[in-house]
């Protein structure tokens, strides 16, 4: 990819995108505003009933963008990459490897034909 930055985005890539499962799921639903309403302990928590969904939808929403983000830039460098060869077949270029020549089929004659 791109070498050491490649390895490194891509690494930071993984731990957004699992950030980014952790946020989505510890967010409450739309039903669950009439369970806090209840005495469920949301709204005795750090944040209060709805401070703590703002900080998890803005939470969710920064890391939606970084993920975005380095999805775009793995996607440029690996297209973008110039130093790896192409195929087998270019690594194998700088090596002398013997190739058989390939046998000729040829066609019976005459004098083969059974009579």
């Amino acid at each position: 990819m791109g070498g050491f930055l490649g390895n490194l985005i891509l690494v930071v890539h993984v731990l957004i995108g699992l950030a980014v499962i952790v946020f989505v799921l510890l967010q409450h639903g739309k039903g669950a505003d009439m369970g806090a309403s209840f005495g469920s302990g949301a709204s005795g928590s750090l944040f209060g009933a709805s401070g703590s969904a703002n900080f998890l939808s803005r939470t969710t929403a920064i890391l939606a963008t970084m993920f975005f983000l380095t999805s775009l830039t793995l996607a440029y460098l690996a297209a973008h990459r110039i130093d790896t060869p192409k195929s087998v077949l270019d690594t194998l270029g700088a090596q002398s490897v013997p190739v058989a020549a390939p046998v000729a089929a040829s066609a019976p004659s005459a004098g083969d034909l059974p009579k």
